[in-house]
């Protein structure tokens, strides 16, 4: 996918509640593993939620910036563009000849 960073998430917090380590006699302290996965748990429930805002936060700026983008000024049509010549060699006449074109009129 181009533009997108996809994260390698290997565990769900449902993963990690639902682990179930092996007992021994010389193991660890259950109450504190468990309180410890708790806590990782957690931790992953709030990246996810993190994770979402962002993504629907991005999904909104590229809304936006598409919607700014802007379209390029229309060009004048030909006719338009003759028009505007000879208007602008009649004022140019005016402005050399002056009253000499009046007294030709």
């Amino acid at each position: 996918m181009e533009g997108r960073c996809e994260l390698d998430i290997k565990l769900t917090s449902k993963d990690i509640l639902e682990k179930e380590f092996k007992k021994s006699v010389k193991g660890y302290n259950i109450d504190q593993v468990d309180q410890f996965l708790d806590q990782i748990m957690e931790d992953y429930d709030n990246f996810e939620q993190v994770i979402n805002e962002l993504k629907a936060e991005n999904e909104r700026l590229k809304g936006e910036l598409s919607g700014s983008v802007r379209k390029p000024a229309p060009q004048p049509t030909t006719s338009n563009m003759n028009y505007d010549i000879l208007k602008r060699v009649a004022n140019l006449e005016k402005a050399v000849f002056g009253d000499k074109l009046k007294e030709k009129l």
